[in-house]
């Protein structure tokens, strides 16, 4: 454009031009941290506001739909991932072709790190998914530049055992009905940590899922969540959804001989 002062111009159209203003700042984008609903769920909750700023340059938030693969077990580990919305399963394949479900992950849970160079197992997503994704060698630089993040992970690493020993005790000694009341119970006792209502329990996954985990057949947990339903200690008020009405009874289930 001419400048103001442009002397090739007639006097009337000079003084018709409009008086130039300083530019306007420009709009400053919400900080998608600050407005990420998970935020006191996750590792990051431990963190200042300069370090969540830090950590949130590094992430790639990324959308995956029911079924979509994050990572493939075998798959070279270069990512780490923070579940913000959704739910994921983690499985192991076996020299069959069978796979075996090893975990349920929700809003607020990690996954990826390790300390090998490929991961130790698939994760897929069960339901629309949303993650915050990182290089592994930036995460772990920032492990090694925020004591309070390493201690977070600790804590989430320290669960993650809790949850495989469950797991081992509910394949290895306890019956069908011990095991899916011991299930219903581990849903909950995930929620009410992460200080979210806990009845009725989101099931995102499917009964054959829930098969897979327990080390059971479709049709023995059908039949289990039928007689739950009939004893009057459960409702579904949906496909996705339980609702607990009797927890003592459900807890004497699980733990019955």
């Amino acid at each position: 454009m001419p400048d103001d002062h442009d002397e090739r111009r007639p006097m009337a159209e000079i003084h018709a031009l409009p008086i130039r203003k300083h530019a306007a700042p420009a709009q400053k984008h919400p900080d998608p941290c600050e407005t990420c609903t998970a935020r006191s769920l996750t590792i990051c909750a431990a963190l200042t506001n300069e370090e969540q700023s830090r950590m949130g340059a590094l992430a790639g938030a990324m959308w995956f739909q029911p079924h979509q693969v994050l990572f493939q077990e075998g798959d070279a580990a270069d990512h780490v991932y923070n579940i913000t919305c959704g739910s994921v399963s983690l499985s192991k394949s076996m020299s069959d072709g069978r796979r075996q479900i090893t975990g349920f992950l929700g809003p607020g849970d990690f996954l990826g790190l390790n300390t090998r160079d490929t991961y130790s197992v698939s994760a897929e997503a069960l339901i629309d998914t949303k993650v915050c994704r990182f290089s592994r060698s930036a995460f772990r630089k920032l492990l090694s530049d925020m004591p309070s993040l390493e201690h977070r992970l600790l804590a989430v690493a320290e669960t993650e055992l809790a949850t495989a020993q469950e797991q081992i005790l509910l394949l290895g000694r306890k019956t069908a009905m011990e095991r899916i009341a011991s299930f219903l119970l581990l849903q909950v006792n995930r929620v009410t940590a992460r200080g979210l209502p806990p009845n009725p329990i989101a099931l995102p996954m499917t009964r054959a899922e829930v098969a897979d985990y327990l080390g059971l057949t479709i049709e023995t947990v059908s039949r289990c969540f039928t007689k739950l339903r009939k004893l009057d200690i459960i409702s579904l008020p949906a496909s996705d959804r339980v609702l607990i009405k009797q927890t003592d009874r459900l807890k004497a289930l699980s733990e019955s001989t």
